[in-house]
């Protein structure tokens, strides 16, 4: 197990830097690690995010497409706030582990 340092906080992540613990997330911490993907947080992103860390707490499998129905936000916005692959990136920062439809 491995323990990353953001900001004075200290989490445990697994060997692809996502938290071992959701428990351990913060909003705090949702900054930091969008910092290291260049992504500066909004509200917006707080919104999926939120919705992402209820979906799993229910113990719905993510996708793509699952978020793109969900009426929160459609699968281009989706791209276009968490750009390069954004179920795994929006996952990381979630704080939530990486789903498994993502390579």
């Amino acid at each position: 197990m491995e323990t990353l340092v953001m900001n004075n906080l200290k989490v445990d992540v697994n060997e692809e830097g996502y938290l071992k613990n959701p428990a351990q997330w913060t909003p705090e911490l949702a900054h930091e690690i969008a910092k290291e993907v260049n992504i500066e947080l909004t509200d917006r992103h707080f919104e999926v995010l939120n919705w992402l860390r209820a979906k799993q707490a229910e113990g719905v499998a993510l996708s793509i497409r699952k978020v793109g129905n969900s009426g929160l936000v459609d699968i281009k916005e989706f791209y276009q706030l968490f750009p390069g692959g954004p179920l795994k990136i929006s996952s990381k920062i979630a704080g939530i582990p990486k789903p498994v439809s993502c390579i």
